[in-house]
Formats: C-alpha cells, structure tokens, sequence
C-alpha cells in the first residue's frame, strides 16, 4: 500500500513518505484494521527506532521518523459490537482484530475502549478541563523529565529504566503478577513502566505508585482480549 512507502513513485529514487514526513508530529491512522496487514507491520521498525531504511540497487537510504502513532478502529467490521444490530460473525471478528499483530500492539503503549454514549449522556456530559489547562500540565510533566534525567520518558532505555522508573516491593509485586497473568512480553513491560512513570510526573509524584502501575496497565486494552480465558 503506497500510504507506507517511503518511495511515493516506486522507483529507484527514495523519498520521504508519509511515514518521515509526520517525523516529530503525529501520524493517525483511523479504521486501522482495514490498511492491509503488511502496510501495518511495516510501522514496526519507525516505532521502535525511529527511522526508516530503504535498500535499493544502488544505495540504502536512512529516513528519521520519530513520531507519535495514533490509530483508531471499530471493536467489529460493522461497528456496533454488542448489540443487536450487529452481524458480524465470530471469525470476522477475530480477522478484523488479528490485523492489529502482537509485535505491532507491543509498541502501542495505551490501548483504551471508548464505549458509546447515548444523546442523553452526551448533553448531560459535565464540562472537562480546558485544552490550555491540559496543556499546562504536560508542559510541567515533562519540564520535571528533563530535570530529572535529560530527556522524557519515552526515550528511557535500558538501565536508565532501572533507575528512573525504579519500583517499591509492592509495585514490584503488582507489575509482575499482572504480567505474567497477562502474558505480556518484555517490551510491554518496559512500556508499561514508562507510561506509569509519566502518570505519576503528570501527578507530579516523586516515585510511581501502584495506582500509576494499575492504570498503565489498564491501557493495555487489546494485549488483555489476546490472553486464552
């Protein structure tokens, strides 16, 4: 599918695609599931080292792609998962969702349902916060990872990990029992680690509570359907 192909023309030329062109913005990506599973896992390598390389006859060819991925799809084919309109089957349902693999779902650090809201809901909705006053408090967040390390969180690796996202015994405990009842794998659990340590900054906590570790791991939506019941 050309919407992921660093070359736009195919041919022996490469130029930036839409992959290196959302370099440090944001690529969205909505009905996920329907792009075409090859294109998809072709993200892999961008999310996980933030460049892309293209090999031709003549050269290979490095293109940064750092950029924040957010996608969004249906919980089945037709939509309406769970109620009586719906019609898809089964196996449609999981060729749908299997789209989305494992590896690819390992570098999506928060997976969150949003259910449907009826009228009633949405006109009795209270007021949220303002975007000017979100914004503030990210602004802070990561001024505080800066300080405290030099760089934000999503770019800790290795024993940096260690030890700016260092863990009490009872989150040690908590962190460990839900991994292995979730089945996750290693990279989900540094992930998950760094998102809890962004929750506490955004709290402006000094060390990553339990409650940080539960709601990281609460984002791991799509990783929990994958586990056998």
């Amino acid at each position: 599918m050309a919407f992921f192909n660093v070359s736009y023309s195919g041919g022996s030329n490469p130029r930036p695609g839409e992959i290196s062109l959302a370099h440090r913005g944001v690529l969205f990506l909505d009905e996920m599931p329907e792009f075409p599973r090859h294109a998809l896992e072709i993200l892999r390598e961008p999310l996980e080292n933030g460049e892309v390389r293209i090999s031709r006859a003549r050269a290979q060819v490095t293109f940064p792609a750092h950029f924040q991925l957010v996608g969004a799809m249906n919980p089945c084919p037709c939509g309406y998962l769970g109620e009586a309109r719906c019609r898809c089957t089964p196996d449609q349902i999981d060729r749908y969702r299997n789209k989305l693999s494992g590896p690819l779902l390992d570098r999506i650090d928060m997976q969150v349902e949003v259910a449907n809201m009826t009228a009633s809901q949405l006109q009795d909705a209270p007021a949220g916060e303002s975007s000017a006053v979100v914004r503030e408090r990210v602004i802070s967040a990561r001024d505080r990872q800066r300080q405290r390390q030099g760089k934000i969180n999503a770019a800790l690796q290795g024993a940096e990990l260690d030890r700016y996202c260092a863990l009490g015994k009872n989150e040690q405990a908590l962190l460990r029992q839900s991994v292995e009842q979730l089945g996750l794998s290693a990279r989900s659990y540094h992930r998950v680690l760094k998102v809890a340590r962004t929750l506490a900054d955004l709290a402006g906590e000094e060390k990553i509570g339990a409650g940080q570790i539960a709601e990281a791991l609460a984002y791991r939506n799509l990783d929990r359907r994958q586990v056998p019941a």
